[in-house]
């Protein structure tokens, strides 16, 4: 708007537009914030699982470890993740969007002394002598992740499950470590849909070179 519209007199208000800010609105004014307004969105009542970690829209973050089964609030932004318990922050975290990985901070999550697969998570315990390959398969999931997951958890959930027998949970890691699944969606799916009745699925061969040619140019060709 220009200057001179600003300072006109108003008929009206026998004053300037410019006459009214700074005698009524300038000095109502209040210096703007320091930071940009961040817009964030709670998850009240987040149940902290075995593994001492929150599951917040497919992403894994961890918390103190004394905290395993207690519910706690988070504050999600655009950029971070803020862990509240009763009122007082004590895990913050980068966000990230990538499901089904885990963000850990080993200066939070306070480790038990004796790290909790020596025992509960043992693959000799979740998997009896007589499925070795169930073994196997908990043994590739701990190797994955640098604490137990609670996809390591994999055959006490199946085992529970109501009319499944130990060989077909046998059966179905098998498969997953022929396949080289890493998820308890994947070993469920499998019994499901019954896959772990078909035959063991085979290894394809390693790729090898093709035999030399007359009419093959060859690398050097090309140098």
């Amino acid at each position: 708007m220009r200057a001179d519209l600003n300072a006109r007199p108003m008929r009206l208000y026998r004053a300037s537009r410019r006459d009214l800010f700074e005698r009524l609105d300038q000095p109502a004014l209040r210096p703007l914030p320091a930071e940009a307004f961040v817009y964030s969105a709670w998850k009240v009542g987040a149940r902290v699982s075995i593994d001492y970690h929150i599951e917040l829209h497919g992403h894994y973050y961890s918390v103190p470890y004394a905290l395993i089964h207690e519910h706690v609030d988070a504050r999600l932004t655009a950029a971070t993740v803020e862990i509240f318990h009763r009122g007082q922050r004590v895990a913050a975290h980068r966000r990230s969007f990538v499901r089904g990985q885990h963000t850990t901070d080993p200066a939070t999550c306070r480790r038990p002394p004796a790290p909790p697969r020596v025992d509960a998570f043992a693959p000799h315990r979740l998997g009896a002598p007589h499925r070795p390959q169930t073994a196997a398969l908990v043994e590739a999931i701990l190797a994955d992740r640098p604490i137990p997951s609670r996809l390591s958890l994999v055959p006490r959930h199946l085992a529970a499950r109501q009319g499944l027998r130990s060989e077909r949970l046998e059966a179905a890691s098998t498969r997953a470590v022929a396949v080289g699944a890493r998820s308890y969606r994947h070993v469920d799916s499998m019994l499901k849909h019954g896959l772990d009745r078909l035959p063991r699925p085979e290894v394809s061969p390693p790729l090898t070179l093709t035999p030399v040619h007359d009419h093959v140019r060859g690398r050097a060709y090309y140098q």
